[in-house]
């Protein structure tokens, strides 16, 4: 799942224009939150597996009308490993109208009892682990009818959604869609909830002629009912945990594309057909990058991404049918503002990592999430660089520094109060920047032959951290229990203070580090990482291993350094407070290889606004090839002398009317709307208005006049 953040994290607030710069207000349903009592003792682990269920067949009509989902269930199952004369599946909400044994072709009536969430079923027999047999349930599931509070927590967690069942919204289109995760899939169909179980399955799916419908795996056939209906029968012979069983229903276009030999597809409202091409015409490209770079096939048998209306999030990752929130129903401009390409690489990633090796308990939900969020990073590394990586790792780092709560659950949680609460910055940011730190630690071959490992053995299976550290292990031959034990299950992060200098008489640069962190609730953390120095024209690297307080490192050098440069590889996950004077950070900024030098060197620049030598890099930088950093540079403009700004004015105009990033050529036409008001600008302006880019015209028609 994909969680959209809708508000500005306040290390990135002041340059990224276009998180903060047009808001939505967005209305939200009420939610029940949860706490542990001070003082309990709280463990959630595993759900105990009883019951197996090996194959579930659905047959679903709807009344529209009521919201009522009417379903016959066929569940074939088997007992876990003790012998078991009871199937107990979860349904929320639901009318019984009978419930049987499948035994060849007749249906024997079995006893049950159900208490509203519950559903208790008396076999025939005590079964064994190696007995096989098939309960028939007929049900109606009423979703709109579950309270808030009492039966879900919020209205996000119905499971199946009518929308706009009467029609009398001429706006918005009818459908209707599922959201299984976490555990919402048991409000429309019988089921046993939670990650551990995994099943394959059939839907046949009744539908008005007019509409089409979505599921797991592939469209088998069409029967016409002859009323006016049309049923759908969707078959997925590859297991996957229940919460990823999906299904949607409305007037959706299909878009057809392909990879391997196999259906990729993009269902969007028919108003958007023309550029659903646009928006996920990289989903090919990204199944061959991803197959390629785990040794692991795309496992499923089809992949296909729809577009809903009102959905309860960014989106989700269901087995082979990922459903996405209307924003990414895009027209071209807006798709040069925002392309949600990272929303697209996330859920794709999942089909590896959560639904083909899926988290064993929702307190090792990071190995869904953590992942997914790295598989944004990878595929910007692949497809733009390092340097569009490394933004997208500083973003995910924001998010998780810039909303540190009072007390930082672990990363692996076992005493969370509600399952939801694994969904955050933690799980998801957090997470995907210790897996960044552990392939710097192993390095890539390592690093990347050591996933291949996790995902064979585990393959339509569940699994654990433990698993994900053994299949390290396994590859490099070395002990991690240090790196797991400190970054997966603890909690906080490092916090340095770093200081060098120079003494002229040795000869010597001392580095000393110190992790300031709250020793008491964070670990004392062991890093290995790289100092560059620069010296007498040169450039030495220099691996040392952080693992005390308080430490200090000492380099021998003949030249007093222009540069040392601590974690050269920026992929520390830390808060660092580190003193450097105006000249190595000029010297960082024009030296040092990475996007993460520069932006941390123009960010401290150009708060040195009295310093002329700080002003002249931080305009310097209007020329990065980072847009970010272009975009960082920008703010310069309103503390530059008159002769200083009349100097760039070209520049801003350039900027405004060619950069290849729509948010500079907006905060370029702000700049100049700003701050060149006797200038001419009338031309910039009359060319701006026509850009592609909606957000740049918004600019431009606020300052043109």
């Amino acid at each position: 799942m994909k969680i959209r953040y809708i508000f500005c994290y306040t290390t990135l607030a002041s340059i990224l224009l276009i998180a903060c710069s047009a808001p939505r207000m967005v209305n939200l349903d009420p939610v029940t939150v949860f706490e542990n009592s001070k003082g309990s003792v709280v463990y959630r682990g595993s759900y105990t597996k009883n019951t197996d269920i090996l194959n579930t067949r659905l047959d679903l009509s709807f009344d529209w009308d009521s919201a009522y989902v009417i379903g016959k269930a066929t569940i074939l199952a088997k007992p876990y490993f003790y012998p078991s004369d009871q199937l107990v599946l979860n349904a929320n909400g639901f009318r019984f109208n009978s419930v049987s044994l499948v035994d060849s072709y007749d249906k024997k009536p079995l006893r049950y009892t159900y208490d509203g969430k519950l559903l208790r079923i008396s076999l025939d027999k005590t079964y064994t682990r190696d007995q096989k047999y098939t309960v028939f349930i007929d049900y109606v599931a009423m979703p709109n009818k579950l309270k808030i509070g009492e039966d879900i927590a919020s209205a996000g967690d119905r499971g199946i959604y009518f929308i706009n069942r009467d029609g009398k919204d001429k706006g918005k289109p009818k459908q209707i869609w599922t959201q299984g995760e976490t555990e919402c899939n048991s409000n429309w169909f019988p089921t046993i909830n939670g990650t551990q179980e995994k099943m394959t399955q059939e839907l046949n799916i009744t539908v008005p002629n007019e509409f089409v419908s979505l599921s797991n795996g592939t469209l088998e056939f069409s029967s016409m009912n002859g009323d006016g209906t049309r049923t759908d029968s969707w078959r997925q012979e590859q297991p996957h945990s229940t919460y990823l069983t999906m299904l949607a229903v409305g007037d959706f276009a299909i878009t057809k594309d392909t990879w391997r030999g196999k259906e990729v597809s993009y269902y969007t409202e028919p108003a958007y057909a023309s550029t659903a091409k646009l928006v996920f015409g990289k989903t090919p490209e990204m199944m061959e990058f991803f197959s390629n770079k785990f040794g692991i096939e795309y496992p499923w048998d089809k992949y296909s991404q729809i577009v809903v209306r009102d959905f309860v999030s960014g989106a989700m990752e269901n087995t082979t049918a990922s459903v996405f929130f209307e924003g990414m129903n895009m027209s071209a401009g807006q798709y040069l503002d925002e392309n949600h390409e990272d929303i697209i690489a996330h859920e794709l990633f999942h089909h590896w990592f959560g639904n083909l090796v899926t988290a064993e308990s929702w307190a090792n939900l990071p190995l869904n999430e953590s992942f997914a969020t790295y598989g944004e990073y990878l595929w910007e590394e692949y497809k733009y660089g390092r340097d569009q990586a490394d933004l997208k790792g500083l973003e995910d780092m924001s998010v998780y520094i810039g909303n540190k709560r009072k007390s930082e659950p672990d990363v692996i949680r076992f005493d969370y109060a509600d399952r939801e609460q694994m969904f955050d910055e933690i799980s998801y940011h957090k997470g995907g920047r210790i897996l960044h730190m552990l392939r710097k630690t192993v390095g890539d071959e390592a690093f990347f032959e050591s996933l291949k490992l996790y995902l064979k053995k585990h393959s339509y299976k569940t699994a654990e951290i433990h698993d994900l550290r053994l299949a390290f292990e396994e590859i490099t031959g070395m002990d991690l229990n240090w790196f797991f034990n400190q970054w997966f299950l603890a909690s906080g992060h490092p916090v340095l203070s770093i200081q060098n200098s120079y003494d002229p008489v040795k000869r010597e640069i001392s580095v000393n580090i110190t992790q300031d962190q709250n020793l008491s609730e964070t670990p004392l953390y062991r890093i290995p990482m790289a100092i560059d120095i620069y010296a007498g024209s040169k450039v030495e690297r220099k691996e040392i291993i952080l693992e005390r307080q308080n430490q200090s490192f000492i380099f021998p050098s003949a030249n007093p350094p222009d540069l040392v440069n601590v974690d050269a590889e920026k992929y520390v996950l830390a808060e660092k407070n580190e003193i450097k004077n105006i000249q190595e950070y000029i010297f960082q900024y024009q030296h040092a290889p990475l996007f993460m030098d520069r932006i941390e060197a123009i960010m401290k620049l150009k708060d040195m606004k009295e310093e002329a030598a700080a002003r002249n890099t931080v305009v310097s930088a209007l020329k990065d090839k980072s847009w970010l950093v272009r975009h960082t540079a920008l703010s310069v403009i309103e503390n530059l002398s008159d002769d200083e700004r009349k100097a760039v004015h070209e520049t801003l105009k350039e900027m405004a009317l060619n950069d290849q990033v729509s948010q500079v050529r907006a905060s370029a036409i702000e700049k100049l709307g700003k701050h060149y008001r006797m200038a001419d600008n009338k031309e910039v302006f009359a060319q701006a208005v026509k850009d592609k880019s909606p957000l740049v015209i918004r600019v431009t028609e606020a300052f043109k006049e």
